[in-house]
């Protein structure tokens, strides 16, 4: 029929359509399909290669490898060797390794037998002559690779050896090898017979030079593996390398286990197009290792973020983010996913075509498609094969995407869920090389016990102990699980996270109940510290009271004598003198105001004329020396002159000429002009004038002067000032002499006066300050007295105080001990049963975090066993424990339990311990 309803129940009738489908034989989780549905298809069964058919397809591929990379002709010989080998194992292995629902993933095809060609393929020609060499380290390299591809995923003890005891065959039987001399140097027991265990060290890798990886441009060398301890330490300095660029730092402890780990992924990761399936419980180290793997193969580890809002479109766009670094750019890288991560089993579908074909349908929109191609266009045109067609772009992103993105999944084997997957997503099993993580060997424990337990506060000696009762610990709760199923038919799965959880828990109890323990011990110890400090204070508090009182007797006596001295002084001396000093002060003061008045008389008096001797003094100034020698030219000078000269000369008492009466009388008159012309001719004139003793003016001059010139009504500036300037100058200076001279004969005897009141002034404040200067000695006398006053009063306040607080604290402390003395003996043996405590906190913590982590989904009746059992170690290893262990003892609080209580919890032990696991955990 070519029609059909879709499931909105619309009717569809579809032309030209053509279906073409594709299935395997039935069987290994495969169904059969019906008749009904079967009808409507021409079968085609594809039948399986014969063995001859795949000799010659493998064999032309290592025959081209061995040619071109100039492998010795010993080594190409071996091809057809190699090949029989191979699918022998490839062919038993289908039919010995069945699948069941336990080991769904025990399904082989020949994907598994190019994965040990392409391994042989990662070695070079130069690798034969390093490390053990020769022939011999390429049939070995086939043995490690067939053990990588076969053995790996193989989940029992019986698969692994039988497929080991078959590998041994092969290698004598195809390559006459004796496979115990060929692994000779892994015999490390001398036995003759290289085991499993011994095989552990089998290992092939590339990163233990410094060349960069070869994702990076470099060319390392996939060569043998001897020394273990060395892988170890490179190892370390990658993880310390990764640390120190990551956002994300892992604190891993490097061991033998993790390095074979380690180092199978790194063989996925440097082939091209190569996947990886990690399968183990919670703890293994599926994620850590992965993520050191890339970090040391020199590719980018992508990784999604589930959050509550992470949905389909995230998804996609993760995962064209990853495609685009593959395909786009050209970068290897990986995606690391696990199934915490599946929100959607949408996603392994996904994964499932990703691993497939290299993409996952319409992933990209047509418009996104646009931006690849033409990503892929400037790659393919760098690498010397432009191309140009959409198809051709699109189909180089493809293999670009195919060869360069490694995903690595990380899936735990518990439940139901990981057989669903691999039954309805085959690619899973079948395009990835499977690594089964077991639970970790001995080695593996004691490495992670020495690095969670390197930090714990105890002896070298006990560290030891403590980890092999760690490792004692996990064994013996794998054997309890086991009997549980036995008894109860319950599981419980006992995984590398609950050792973790043993030894986390165990550091962080013990330091957190020393500290608890050690607190409450110090409490009692500094109780009964205080109280025997407290009887020996009582002693030395009685005798300090004793030795106080007499000091506080003396000392008030001295400080009530020194108060009736203080006060005798102050009413007998100082006081008396005091008024004595008071009484001269206000003399003293009367006369001194007296003074001020009458020098602020004359300072006024003297206001009125200096300012015309100071105009006078200015005038003087003014003169010039030509304006002199003006003057002095004159023969028959204007009257104005000669009168002003003669005025000056009469000031300064300059003698007058005789000459002839010019009217005819036969007398001799005075004639000032001749000494005037003298006078002026004089350099000093003007100096003379303003240095002139104005305050000792003789009386003859002075009264001249008024009576002959001032009344004068010709004598003035302004007519002088008519002949000469000099001469107004000189008329001004002798009428300031006259002004001047009328005011120093009032202010004189005013002056003379203020003289004799300074005087007086002076002579009372001499004598002031002597009493004055007595009056401060009796001060200063006074004032060191009342400050020596002072100083035995606090001394006496002080005694008083010191006194009153000895008294209290002596009644404190008698109180105390009265109260308290029957205490001592409890707090002795309190403080003695925790210092026992404190010592068995080493094994009772070791117990209790082994419960926490172990013994939570068991039944008292097992715990109780079990737990009885690891008190018996303990003790039998030397490390301290209570005798009887019980975990409400260890770890209960009991204000918690009763909280618990309230809210609704049994009261029995069971229950009690259930609550104070989840409590710490």
């Amino acid at each position: 029929s070519n029609s059909t309803i879709d499931r909105e129940n619309t009717f569809r009738n579809m032309q030209d359509v053509l279906f073409v489908a594709a299935m395997g034989p039935p069987g290994g989780g495969r169904a059969p399909i019906t008749q009904r549905y079967q009808r409507h298809f021409n079968m085609l069964s594809i039948v399986e290669f014969d063995a001859k058919a795949l000799e010659h397809i493998f064999g032309t591929i290592l025959g081209w490898f061995y040619r071109v990379n100039n492998f010795p002709e010993e080594v190409c010989a071996l091809k057809k060797k190699i090949i029989d080998a191979t699918l022998q194992v490839y062919t038993s292995s289908i039919a010995k390794l069945l699948p069941t629902p336990a080991k769904s993933h025990y399904t082989f095809n020949l994907r598994d037998v190019s994965r040990v060609i392409e391994g042989l393929t990662l070695q070079k020609a130069e690798g034969l002559e390093t490390g053990l060499g020769g022939i011999g380290e390429h049939y070995r390299l086939w043995v490690h690779e067939t053990m990588r591809v076969f053995y790996d995923r193989l989940v029992d003890d019986d698969d692994r050896t039988w497929i080991l005891g078959y590998i041994k065959e092969l290698t004598i039987s195809n390559f006459d090898q004796d496979f115990d001399k060929l692994f000779d140097h892994l015999d490390f027991d001398n036995s003759g017979d290289v085991d499993a265990e011994e095989l552990r060290h089998c290992m092939f890798g590339d990163y233990m030079g410094d060349d960069e990886p070869d994702s990076q441009g470099g060319n390392r060398l996939y060569d043998e593996i001897t020394d273990m301890s060395e892988v170890v330490h490179r190892l370390e300095e990658y993880l310390v390398d990764h640390n120190g660029v990551s956002k994300s730092p892992m604190n891993l402890a490097m061991f033998l286990y993790a390095a074979e780990h380690v180092s199978r992924i790194c063989r996925v990761l440097k082939q091209p197009g190569a996947h990886m399936l990690c399968v183990g419980v919670g703890g293994s180290g599926r994620q850590s290792l992965s993520r050191l793997a890339s970090f040391i193969m020199g590719m980018e580890c992508f990784q999604i973020a589930i959050s509550k809002s992470y949905t389909t479109v995230e998804w996609k766009e993760d995962l064209k983010k990853f495609c685009r670094e593959a395909g786009g750019s050209g970068k290897p890288c990986v995606f690391l996913f696990s199934d915490t991560q599946i929100k959607e089993e949408s996603y392994v579908e996904d994964i499932n075509n990703l691993l497939n074909s290299g993409e996952v349908p319409n992933l990209f929109p047509y418009d996104e498609r646009t931006a690849v191609m033409e990503q892929c266009r400037v790659a393919s045109k760098k690498e010397g094969n432009p191309l140009e067609t959409p198809t051709e772009l699109w189909q180089y992103f493809i293999e670009k995407c195919r060869a360069n993105l490694h995903v690595i999944l990380c899936f735990s084997p518990i439940g139901e869920a990981f057989r669903e997957r691999l039954r309805q997503f085959p690619s899973l099993v079948n395009c990835c090389t499977i690594d089964w993580f077991r639970e970790w060997p001995n080695d593996a424990l004691e490495a992670v016990a020495n690095k969670q337990l390197q930090d714990v506060d105890v002896p070298a000696d006990d560290r030891v102990k403590l980890r092999e009762m760690c490792k004692t610990f996990h064994s013996s709760v794998r054997e309890l699980s086991a009997d549980y199923l036995l008894k109860e038919g319950r599981h419980n799965y006992v995984t590398p996270t609950s050792y973790l959880e043993l030894l986390t828990m165990f550091t962080s109890l013990l330091a957190k109940q020393r500290e608890r323990v050690s607190s409450a011990k110090k409490r009692y110890e500094i109780g009964l510290e205080k109280l025997a400090f407290t009887a020996a204070a009582v002693k030395e508090m009685q005798d300090e009271l004793t030795a106080l009182k007499p000091n506080l007797i003396r000392t008030v006596a001295e400080t009530e004598e020194l108060m009736e001295k203080v006060k005798k002084e102050k009413a007998e001396v100082v006081e008396p003198k005091k008024a004595i000093v008071d009484e001269e002060v206000a003399a003293a003061a009367a006369k001194g105001e007296a003074a001020g008045e009458v020098k602020a008389e004359c300072e006024a008096l003297l206001a009125e004329a200096i300012p015309a001797l100071n105009a006078a003094l200015e005038a003087l100034d003014t003169i010039k020396p030509a304006d002199i020698k003006l003057v002095q030219s004159f023969k028959n000078p204007p009257a104005a002159i000669k009168l002003v000269m003669e005025a000056v000369c009469v000031c300064l008492d300059v003698k007058p000429a005789k000459i002839p009466d010019p009217a005819g009388t036969g007398r001799k008159i005075d004639d000032y002009w001749g000494p005037s012309k003298l006078l002026l001719g004089q350099p000093t004139f003007v100096q003379s004038l303003k240095e002139y003793d104005k305050d000792n003016i003789p009386e003859r001059i002075i009264e001249k002067i008024r009576e002959k010139y001032i009344a004068n009504e010709d004598f003035t500036p302004a007519n002088a000032a008519k002949a000469s300037s000099a001469a107004e100058g000189l008329c001004r200076w002798v009428c300031a002499m006259d002004s001047y001279e009328k005011v120093a004969k009032i202010v004189g005897p005013k002056k003379e006066a203020l003289a004799a009141a300074e005087a007086e002034y002076n002579s009372i404040m001499d004598a002031l300050k002597v009493k004055q200067d007595e009056l401060d000695a009796i001060l200063a006398a006074l004032a060191g007295m009342e400050q020596q006053l002072e100083d035995s009063m606090a001394e006496k306040k002080r005694l008083e105080d010191e006194v009153e607080l000895c008294t209290i604290k002596l009644e404190r402390a008698e109180t105390l001990i009265n109260g308290l003395g029957g205490e001592r003996d409890r707090w002795t043996v309190s403080a003695s049963d925790l210092g026992v405590a404190y010592d068995n906190l080493t094994g009772d913590m070791l117990i209790s975090a082994g419960m926490i982590s172990y013994l939570g989904t068991f039944t008292m009746a097992f715990r109780e066993g079990i737990a009885n059992d690891w008190v018996k170690a303990c003790k039998d290893a030397g490390i301290p424990s209570s005798a009887k262990y019980s975990l409400i003892n260890c770890l209960g609080d009991p204000v918690a339990i009763r909280e618990w209580g309230i809210a609704g919890l049994p009261n029995d032990s069971f229950s009690v311990d259930n609550g104070i696991i989840l409590a710490n955990a």
